[in-house]
């Protein structure tokens, strides 16, 4: 069977510990062990989930003998999105990396300030890249993601223009997010900040209850006095992004094209093979052979 790859922001983890854990599809979860996976790896355990395992560098990765679904995952670090040039280069690499050992990547972004505007082409690899969508294009960022599209965050920017998102993520990290984006004076650039905004919109999911982002957040409302709201989010997108994603990789092994990036960039709405079939493909391209640890020469930075 095939192996995804899946490259993701710390923000994310969890959300990903949560998808992974409820898919009886995967015979296999490998997480590249580092201080940046250790909450999804703790959540993963916490979840029951069984078949997973750690290793230190992605060059200790060898593909299992299986007829389900493998994941191999690495967790990049926060707030890479600071700048355009540093997120792409991140992804670049970790991409080249991986996509040596992997038959799909699943990008666990959005468009993240335009740098992610043409993912298949910025990462120029030889799998298919696939990355959330929102109809019929990328989701804006981690809380567009989460929040359930474009239309439902822009109005509740709307609603209120000076709101401050918090997802699952948001609410653990925001200490160091902040000391990235203002360096040594974190909190106090972002106090100087603040005051434009008026309320934080707690946007739970089921990888946390809302009662733990509130405890998440208590120093930050200590801090900022924010108005406190909440809304319920969703990883549907996600979920339906890597349905899309697994589907891709069992049609190319019933010898169907890989999609192209049109169907790799679609909004895909279910996971029948008519939801795939319906979009352009590109001319069949024969498949690349399956990696063989003993033979590769890794990639090198």
């Amino acid at each position: 069977m095939s192996i995804i790859g899946i490259l993701t922001c710390e923000i994310l983890e969890l959300e990903f510990a949560c998808l992974l854990a409820a898919d009886s599809d995967i015979g296999q979860i490998t997480v590249i062990a580092d201080a940046r996976s250790a909450r999804l790896t703790e959540a993963l355990e916490s979840a029951g989930v069984r078949n997973f395992r750690r290793i230190p560098h992605i060059r200790g990765f060898c593909r299992e003998p299986s007829d389900r679904t493998e994941v191999l995952i690495r967790v990049l670090e926060l707030a890479l999105h600071r700048k355009r040039e540093i997120l792409q280069d991140a992804l670049f690499r970790a991409a080249h990396e991986m996509s040596h050992r992997v038959d799909a990547l699943f990008l666990g972004y959005g468009l993240c300030g335009n740098a992610l505007d043409n993912p298949v082409e910025l990462l120029d690899v030889d799998v298919p890249v696939f990355i959330p969508m929102d109809k019929d294009h990328p989701v804006d960022d981690c809380v567009g993601l989460l929040i359930g599209g474009r239309e439902i965050y822009y109005g509740e920017q709307k609603k209120i223009p000076g709101t401050f998102f918090m997802i699952p993520g948001w609410t653990y990290h925001w200490k160091k997010l902040f000391d990235e984006d203002f360096g040594n004076a974190g909190q106090d650039m972002a106090k100087r900040l603040l005051p434009k905004y008026e309320r934080a919109l707690l946007v739970s999911t089921p990888a946390m209850p809302i009662e733990k982002m509130e405890q998440n957040i208590a120093e930050f409302n200590h801090l900022f006095n924010l108005r406190v709201e909440k809304r319920e989010g969703t990883i549907d997108i996600l979920t339906r992004t890597w349905n899309a994603a697994k589907l891709n990789l069992v049609i190319g092994d019933h010898g169907a094209a890989f999609a192209d990036t049109k169907v790799e960039n679609a909004a895909i709405g279910g996971t029948s093979e008519g939801d795939i079939k319906d979009f352009p493909r590109a001319d069949a391209r024969e498949r690349r052979p399956k990696y063989d640890c003993r033979r590769f020469e890794p990639y090198k930075t």
